[in-house]
């Protein structure tokens, strides 16, 4: 039989249900390109607020506030436990929407509202954060959290599925990887609970997790930036030797005219066979982790 093609009618009433799944109760589009989807099930906004075990002298960080007039979303929940709310939102229809929702409440007070990106922008003193994240700014955020300063205490946040699942990998896991290291490095991360994506307004793409995260204080005695350029190297192809991960590094360097001819045991070898001084190897590991982090 032949296929039987889908109308004009057909596409027209696919573009409508689009249309009401994208549009809020109050009549705002929601920009799916820049991560708005509302968490809409009242439990696991309570469930979410409930692991942060926040204290009525907190102050929380959230990012992307999005409110919307018959939605009883996280920010409205969390603003009645805490002391103050500081809000980053960078969509400014919801800033608006924001402000025209507590304006003259007794919240109103205890609301501060930050508009742009929450990547660029200098975070305040705050003891927790939660937030229902874009997912396209997961892991840049994750690092610009761990290394705030002054430490806060916890935070819990919502990611795609994989995302959470990389962040709380072990050794000898398939997700395992550079993530998994660098956050379980500087924090502890435990995977909280499944989030399904049919309780969020319009629905994602995808699975979503929800994640605690409590940074280490103090925290590790290390260099983070070369740290992490080592590790780079590492996990760059992950089924090559060590050896051969930083042989190509190590040639981009070439070898002194001092150094040449050294044949002493005490003096250091390349892992590409090249015989240098002890001061000229330093040299080397440095230009290994730098070249890695620029």
């Amino acid at each position: 039989m032949p296929k039987v093609k889908s109308g004009a009618s057909d596409r027209r009433r696919e573009r409508q249900q689009q249309r009401r799944e994208l549009k809020s109760a109050g009549g705002l589009m929601f920009n799916t390109g820049i991560g708005q989807h509302i968490l809409k099930n009242p439990l696991i906004v309570n469930s979410i607020i409930d692991k942060a075990a926040l204290r009525p002298t907190d102050v929380v960080l959230e990012v992307g506030p999005g409110t919307v007039p018959k939605l009883m979303n996280m920010m409205n929940m969390i603003i009645l436990s805490v002391i103050r709310v500081i809000a980053c939102e960078l969509d400014p229809r919801l800033v608006a929407e924001l402000h025209k929702r507590v304006q003259g409440t007794p919240i109103a007070s205890k609301l501060q509202v930050m508009v742009g990106d929450v990547l660029k922008a200098d975070l305040p003193f705050f003891d927790a954060c939660v937030a229902n994240l874009p997912y396209q700014i997961s892991s840049p955020f994750i690092f610009k959290l761990l290394l705030h300063r002054p430490f806060f205490r916890c935070a819990v946040l919502m990611f795609q599925r994989e995302f959470a699942l990389r962040l709380v990998a072990k050794p000898g896991d398939k997700l395992y990887c550079r993530l998994s290291i660098n956050t379980q490095l500087l924090a502890r991360v435990d995977h909280l609970m499944k989030v399904g994506k049919n309780n969020f307004k319009p629905p994602p793409k995808v699975e979503s997790s929800v994640v605690r995260i409590e940074p280490r204080n103090p925290p590790p005695p290390i260099n983070f930036q070369e740290w992490d350029g080592l590790v780079r190297i590492t996990f760059v192809r992950k089924n090559k030797t060590l050896s051969a991960a930083f042989k190509n590094i190590l040639e981009k360097q070439e070898k002194p005219d001092h150094c040449r001819g050294l044949r002493s045991p005490r003096d250091g070898t390349t892992a590409s066979g090249q015989v240098q001084c002890n001061s000229c190897w330093r040299k080397t590991t440095e230009f290994t982790v730098q070249s890695t982090i620029l």
